[in-house]
Parts: structure tokens; sequence; C-alpha cells
């Protein structure tokens, strides 16, 4: 697979890096701690940049999109919602020190990496790579007249300089028979894939109606991004693209006023 991408999007590649390395140390927590904090950012606050063969939004600081107040969530460094056009893609780049965990929701994503991984992501699917010491690789959408829609996410790893690694797996079935799946876990147990951090990731599909009450924990964060649908939250009212985030709250009450699905965190 040879991409061949103009200068400009590898500038926005690049710019995304050094965004990246500038703000694994130091950067400030997107929100205080205050008892029972409930914070809603709405989809169409997120930045937004159009490259044409790509269309993200981005829930925090990435590339050209700055925004002091939405650096990150304790090692929740990225959520871009993406759209990749047909026949295009990112061409080969480097990450280091990095938990990249992409979710594609729609179409499908070409994966090839330095480690030897050559795979499709599909609906479904969730794929993790480590970035660790330095990993190149390419993501590229080679329906022609398809978009291809995905998530990619970051976390930041709690050790630095470990091995890459990458793993990935299909919780389709899972999905369509559980109310909550979890797929991210800090030690890749019970079906899980296992991340270098303290936190874990779920995926929630709900019917209109259905309700789920997710335990956060006592001294655990929560994050949670609607993919499809309408939802309540604690009573906060979110439609698609919208997301929540809790602090110092133990439960989670969420209710889907139509077919609705999420992608949860809970972060230390």
């Amino acid at each position: 697979m040879n991409l061949k991408i103009p200068l400009k999007r590898r500038g926005f590649i690049l710019g995304a890096l050094t965004t990246a390395i500038g703000l694994f140390a130091g950067a400030v927590p997107l929100i205080r701690k205050e008892k029972g904090m409930l914070t809603v950012r709405r989809s169409n606050d997120r930045g937004l940049a159009n490259h044409g063969w790509l269309k993200s939004r981005h829930t925090f600081s990435f590339a050209e999109y700055y925004d002091p107040e939405h650096m990150h969530f304790g090692p929740l460094r990225v959520i871009n919602e993406d759209r990749i056009a047909g026949g295009s893609g990112f061409e080969t780049h480097t990450h280091r020190d990095m938990e990249i965990i992409s979710y594609v929701i729609d179409g499908a994503l070409q994966h090839k990496d330095s480690m030897g991984n050559v795979a499709v992501i599909k609906p479904g699917e969730v794929q993790r790579m480590s970035a660790g010491t330095g990993v190149l690789h390419s993501e590229y959408n080679d329906v022609p007249d398809k978009d291809t829609h995905f998530f990619q996410i970051w976390i930041m790893p709690n050790k630095r300089g470990v091995a890459p690694g990458y793993g990935q797996k299909s919780f389709e079935t899972e999905l369509n028979t559980q109310k909550l799946v979890h797929v991210i876990s800090p030690d890749g147990k019970d079906g899980t894939i296992g991340i270098h951090q303290d936190a874990d990731m779920y995926i929630s599909r709900l019917k209109k109606s259905e309700t789920l009450d997710f335990n956060i924990g006592d001294e655990r964060r929560m994050w949670l991004q609607v993919v499809k649908g309408d939802v309540e939250v604690n009573g906060e009212k979110l439609a698609i693209g919208d997301a929540i985030a809790a602090t110092d709250v133990s439960v989670a009450n969420i209710k889907a006023n139509e077919d609705s699905e999420m992608i949860l965190f809970k972060l230390p």
C-alpha cells in the first residue's frame, strides 16, 4: 500500500504528534475535582477539521485545534471522530508512548505497521496499538465510494518506553446481546484488550427506553461519548456526538430515549 498524501496533510499528522508529545507531561486536567461534578461537552463545541479527504471532530486539543480548557481528561488524551473519504487515508507516520485505540462505526479501515501487522478493522471491532518506543503505521480507506467512520482514541500510558504491541478483536456478538461490553482494561483479562494504563473502556448499545446503571466507583472518573442516538445521564440530556464527564459520581444512570450507542471510559 503506497499512500501519497500532499505535504499539507503530512503537516497535519506531524502537528498532531507534536501536540501529543508536548502535552504528555504537565498538562492541565480538563475538570478540577468538585463533589458530584457533571460537565457536558456538546457535539458542535468540539474542534472541527475539514481536509476534504478527512473530516474530524476533536474532543480535546489536537493538531491545529487548541483549547486550553479542553486538553485531556485524566489520561484520556484524544477522542477524534473521523470520517475518511474512499480511496484516502493517513500515510505512514510515527507514534511514541501512547495507547492508540480505534473503533470502527461504519466502513472499514486498513492498517499496516512496522511490527508486521496488516489488518482490516471492521464495524464492531476494536484495535489497540501500544506505540511504546516507537511505531510506524498507516491507515487507509480503500473503498472508493464509501466513507469510513471511526473513533480514534489516545490514552497516555502509565509507563514510557515499553515494547510496542498490537491487539484487535471483534465485539459485535457481545454488543448485540449485552447492554454493556468491557473492551479495554489494564490487564487484558476476561476477553478485553490490555493497555498500559489503569483505565477501562466500554461500549454500550441500548434500545429505546432501556436503562443502564454504570458503576463508576470511588476515586474514579467517567467520560461518556454518545456515538448514536439520544440518551439521558443522571438527568442530563445528550444527543449524538455529545459527551459528559463525571467526577466524584459513583453511578451513572443512563436511559436511552431512542436506540443508542455509547463509548464509556472509567479513569483514574
